[in-house]
């Protein structure tokens, strides 16, 4: 794991959690994203027993931006 990666890890989830629009009505089967220093925590709410994932914001952005380009429209729906 490389240093910067480390670092995002070693930093405490002590803000506050974002929950996707998208989720069902409950709020409690949704992504959900909190700032943290030098990136962001990527959390399922459904599955709080999980580690976050952890990105840094320049990743998390190149994610996003393929998302809305349509990179991963061939995956399959349910």
């Amino acid at each position: 794991m490389s240093h910067a990666k480390q670092q995002l890890y070693a930093t405490p989830l002590d803000g506050e959690w974002v929950k996707s629009s998208f989720s069902n009505g409950s709020g409690n089967n949704c992504v959900q994203l909190m700032a943290i220093e030098g990136g962001v925590a990527v959390g399922d709410s459904k599955r709080p027993d999980l580690a976050p994932l952890r990105y840094t914001r320049s990743g998390l952005a190149a994610f996003v931006a393929a998302a809305r380009a349509g990179e991963f429209d061939h995956f399959p729906r349910r």
